[in-house]
C-alpha cells in the first residue's frame, strides 16, 4: 500500500535548498518514490498556513520510505 510523507519545508537559503531539492529528489527516486506536491502557492481555505512550502512524496510501501528516510542519501 503507498505511503505519503509529507515533509515541512521551510527556506531560509535559496541557493543552498535548490543543491538540497535536487539531491532529496535523486535520493527519492532511487527509493521508487515520486514527488506528487513539490511547492508552489498555497491558498488556504481555513486557519493559518503553517509552513511557506508544502511537499508531498510517495513510496510504494512504509518499508521503503523508511528505508528512503533512513538513508545517507
Amino acid at each position: 500500500m503507498p505511503v505519503y510523507p509529507i515533509p515541512n519545508v521551510t527556506v531560509r537559503d535559496a541557493a543552498a535548498f535548490e543543491t538540497y531539492r535536487s539531491r532529496a529528489a535523486a535520493s527519492i527516486e532511487a527509493f521508487g518514490g515520486r514527488h506528487l506536491v513539490r511547492g508552489g502557492a498555497i491558498s488556504v481555505l481555513e486557519g493559518e498556513p503553517h509552513h511557506p512550502a508544502i511537499v508531498v512524496v510517495e513510496f510504494p510501501d512504509a518499508a521503503t520510505a523508511r528505508r528512503w528516510y533512513a538513508s545517507p542519501e
